[in-house]
């Protein structure tokens, strides 16, 4: 028995699959369920057989369907679209689009095609911020798997992002991952059931790349390491100098992966930092020699080898070359809006400057390790006060242990707390470190001066004189007024929180029903964050106010669609990463809004802007794209907010945004040219490596492909409206474009089958809202092929239809008087079974539905007709006129007696389609390794005759 034939084994039919292991028969029902498939040892099968003949697994046929299956034509089109929809093991080109439960784009199958063509695999994508990066990657993963070239996947990510991958993996690819992680270790040991290493024995893994560098895990990791590997924020793994040894262990990590001989796909938005030999090294990953090439002096042919590895493109390039239609929101950066301090607000900012000012100037009598953190401390004082009263409180009155203890010699490195880290997204709490330890270095006078400060804080906060939370308070209602939900981002968490209170209270006056949610690092780990959006209704307007802990890995764009930054970020690759949180694939809103907010009056905002913000924005508009700031801009950051104290501040700043920047000029200058020269490197290399080698024609003739086998999003919808009419469930349009409410109620589904009632989600409303279009319309759920209630329903329908003669819904027989016909016609619903073999591998299984026919020719023989005829028979042909049951039970007979002959001259036609399959596996491939040059598909005879329609003529009545 080969696998793909039909078996017979406890007393049902099943089909044989392929098995890796040869002690073991695989069997799937005929309905196509995957998740029912069984394992039967051969030995115990053909032992207990002996006893137990229905045990034995024994070669059978498909069962053909009878003249009591006769129903109507659109009864037989349903069988149709329920057999399409059931197919998972596709004889298709893309393998993968059987299983996964979202519709990628065009432009996203440019990745796989060029992963199909290496062997290895070693490829780098690069695309912008919120193309999709995530899926583009998995969709290979997903078809590797489907096509048996590998066994386990293992992604090394940023530990925050660990739980994003998870969701993405198991909600879009249908995989069961797990995640590898200090925390998880101890409890996926206890689960396994031998001495394998965690690595070889879960199959499909999420590893924080911070925990595999480590010496104690990196060795048993690579001696297990599995088939695929994907690098997630891979610019974190470049090579790095000997002061950054976490960044340099990751490096090494992936070095060691590269250097097997295993697929390694590599993924980042922002490829170079700036500094040429980082972003060397990260090529040099893909091909050693790669590592060696200057990039700025790339000949053709070096470019069109690099070329195969590489791909980097703008959404603007995405838009312009490889999609018909917007896949992206609109962003739009609406005019910025600012504030005025309050008098008692302005009042703390001066005292805080002036003592802020006072503190470095004195400071340059002391030993260095005493002046910087003299520095450091004011740098994060100002920086508090400015956020928010709650903020400098929390700074100016709050003890903690110190991190710098009496007698330290070391200088401490405040830094992070001060910019905003690259790594750190949790470092949203008051640097209350950084002020006490400058608060070792002051004399008494001065420390009373700082709690005279906190006063001052408290009273801002107890008389409501918060002018920048009530101006806030005003342009959030105005984006709600306009349709917009946004996020408010701030630096704090006590920010965040004072924020979220103020936000209650201003827009419950006018806004009834409003949500304002707040989430910041101490609201829990990923998973309860994720958890508190996810309450967050889509039914009424929201507000989320966050810190930058949500600012990576979580997924925001479904529920909101604008950022307004009440803190802006000292570092503008945040703010990018902010404004990418809603500006991303995915957006269901056609436009999404961002407005950086700053103090009219606030000269540290203003060199910020001037210096930082600005240039950033001008970058993106001329490119289309972010370019991070260059990897020295830290150091020129401090520089630039040293000016702050370390020159004569003007007497008036009461109306001055942007201070003069003193002497400083140059180091500026230098900054802005590295910055340019940077964005213009990135112009050129996403022009080079857009990959407008492969063409949106070629990937859209193989979607095209697939669509015909599986069924594309149109088809989908086309199936539920109409199976609902037949099993009494309630769907109609709702108000919203592309959006249908299928009524959930006890009440509405009582009548439901109930294999189909428990697929329904629990009611929390009266009607359940979904979409067959991606990106899905807000507050609506994506109905794809593979969802679980679209599965439910095609497999109830094959089940009936199979079994239940007479009384399925979806039928197998029909006979109709139609004026489609000028000759009696048959119409045939055959399922096609493939295998796809190739050297030293197991062979793959290959479905397809065909619809085909033919015409009663002359006498006995037939004229066949070209299948999307006969397709369109089946789908257009209706009733014109009355036939009598006995005719229609008679004809059918007649029909169904013919089946041997006509298997005959079937035999041929099914033949060809296998040559057409075997040349579009060769053609995704180009056939450029001696096995895939080997590669054969051949037809497993004979088809499964799922349905039959007889099309006689009104005219021979």
């Amino acid at each position: 028995m080969n696998p793909g034939a039909i078996v017979s084994c406890r007393n049902r039919e099943w089909v044989l699959l392929p098995s890796d292991d040869e002690s073991q028969y695989l069997l799937r029902p005929l309905t196509g369920a995957t998740d029912e498939v069984v394992a039967i040892h051969k030995g115990l099968a053909n032992l207990i057989g002996g006893v137990l003949p229905h045990e034995r697994v024994a070669s059978a046929t498909f069962p053909l369907p009878t003249t009591a299956d006769l129903a109507d034509a659109g009864s037989a089109h349903l069988l149709w679209q329920a057999a399409r929809l059931t197919l998972r093991e596709g004889a298709t080109p893309f393998r993968s689009l059987g299983r996964i439960s979202v519709r990628p784009r065009v432009y996203q199958f440019v990745p796989l095609l060029m992963a199909l063509r290496l062997d290895p695999i070693r490829l780098f994508i690069a695309d912008d911020v919120g193309v999709g990066k995530t899926i583009e990657a998995l969709l290979v993963a997903r078809e590797l798997l489907d096509r048996g070239e590998i066994k386990r996947i293992c992604v090394l990510t940023p530990p925050s992002l660990c739980d994003q991958w998870h969701v993405e993996m198991s909600q879009k690819l249908n995989l069961d991952p797990v995640v590898i992680r200090s925390g998880t270790i101890s409890q996926l040991e206890r689960r396994k059931a031998s001495t394998e290493s965690i690595y070889r024995y879960y199959p499909i893994q999420i590893a924080s790349i911070d925990f595999i560098k480590t010496e104690r895990n990196r060795h048993l990791f690579l001696q297990d390491c599995p088939d695929l590997v994907i690098i997630d924020e891979a610019h974190g793994a470049a090579s790095a100098s000997a002061a950054n040894q976490s960044q340099q262990q990751r490096h090494e990590l992936i070095r060691d992966i590269a250097a097997r001989n295993q697929h390694l796909i590599l993924l980042t938005a922002t490829p170079h930092s700036g500094v040429d030999a980082a972003f060397r090294s990260l090529l040099g990953l893909l091909q050693p020699e790669f590592g060696q090439w200057d990039m700025a002096a790339l000949d053709d042919e070096r470019r069109k080898v690099l070329a195969r590895h590489f791909v980097q493109r703008t959404r603007k390039d995405i838009e312009t070359n490889w999609e018909h239609d917007h896949c992206f929101p609109v962003r739009e950066n609406a005019p910025d809006e600012t504030y005025s301090l309050s008098k008692p607000y302005r009042q703390l900012f001066d005292k805080t400057y002036e003592f802020c000012s006072e503190l470095v100037r004195e400071g340059a009598t002391l030993d260095r390790r005493r002046q910087r953190v003299r520095y450091w401390g004011a740098l994060a004082l100002l920086r508090c006060v400015m956020s928010s009263p709650a903020a400098a409180m929390a700074a100016l009155e709050a003890r903690h242990t110190r991190l710098t203890e009496a007698g330290a010699t070391d200088e401490p490195d405040f830094g992070p707390l001060i910019f905003e880290s690259a790594d750190d997204r949790t470092d949203d709490g008051q640097p209350l470190t950084v002020v006490e330890a400058a608060e070792d270095t002051l004399a008494d006078p001065e420390k009373r001066r700082l709690r005279e400060l906190g006063r001052l804080a408290s009273a801002i906060a107890a008389n409501g004189d918060d002018t920048k939370l009530a101006r806030c308070a005003e342009i959030v209602a105005a984006l709600i007024a306009d349709g917009f939900h946004p996020i408010v981002w701030c630096r704090y968490i006590a920010t965040a929180d004072h924020v979220a209170a103020g936000l209650r209270k201003a827009l419950a006056k006018t806004k009834k029903g409003i949500q304002v949610a707040v989430v910041t690092s101490q609201s829990g780990d990923d998973d309860v964050r994720r958890a508190k959006i996810a309450e967050i209704s889509v039914e009424s307007p929201r507000v989320l106010v966050a810190t930058d802990c949500l600012s990576e890995g979580i997924n925001l764009q479904d529920r909101f669609s604008a950022a307004v930054h009440y803190d802006l970020p000292w570092n503008p690759n945040r703010l990018e990463q902010r404004e990418g949180r809603v500006d991303r694939y995915g957006q269901p809103a056609k436009t999404v809004r961002t407005i950086r907010y700053f103090g009219a009056d606030n000269p540290v905002d203003g060199v910020v802007i001037d210096v930082l913000l600005n240039k950033a924005r001008e970058i993106h508009r001329a490119l289309g794209t972010h370019v991070p700031v260059p990897e020295e801009s830290e150091t020129v950051t401090q520089a630039v907010l040293n000016a702050l104290f370390l020159r004569a501040r003007p007497a008036d700043t009461a109306n001055q945004l942007a201070l003069d920047l003193g002497g400083m000029p140059a180091e500026v200058d230098a900054l802005h040219t590295q910055w340019t020269r940077d964005a213009e490197r990135e112009r050129v290399n996403r022009t080079r490596f857009a990959q407008r080698a492969i063409k949106p024609e070629e990937v859209r003739r193989e979607l095209e492909a697939t669509d015909n086998v599986l069924g594309d999003p149109g088809a989908v919808r086309e199936f539920v409206l109409s199976a609902a009419q037949r099993i009494s469930l309630t769907v109609t349009p709702d108000k919203q474009d592309h959006v249908f409410r299928i009524a959930v109620s006890p009440g509405a589904v009582a009548a439901v089958p109930e294999a189909v009632r428990f697929a329904l989600p629990s009611p929390k409303s009266p009607h359940w809202k979904v979409s067959f279009v991606s990106p899905t319309p807000e507050g609506a759920e994506y109905l794809g092929r593979n969802h679980s209630f679209v599965g439910t329903l095609a497999r109830f329908l094959m089940e009936e239809a199979l079994t239940m003669h007479g009384a399925a819904r979806a039928s197998r027989c029909g006979v109709i008087r139609t004026n489609a016909v000028a000759t009696p016609t048959t119409v045939l619903l055959l399922r096609v079974r493939h295998l796809v073999s190739q050297p030293n591998r197991v062979p793959l299984l290959a479905e397809e539905v065909v619809v085909t026919g033919y015409a009663q020719g002359t006498g006995t023989s037939r004229a066949w007709i070209d299948d999307p005829s006969a397709l369109m028979l089946l789908v257009d042909a209706r009733p014109d006129a009355n036939i009598a049951p006995t005719e229609k039970a008679r004809l059918a007979q007649l029909t169904l007696d013919e089946w041997p002959s006509v298997l005959t001259d079937l035999q041929p036609r099914i033949m060809e389609r296998a040559r057409l399959l075997e040349q579009s596996h060769k053609r995704i491939r180009q056939a450029v390794h001696l096995r895939v040059r080997e590669l054969s598909v051949t037809p497993q005879m004979p088809p499964d005759l799922l349905g039959v329609l007889v099309l006689q003529p009104v005219r021979a009545q």
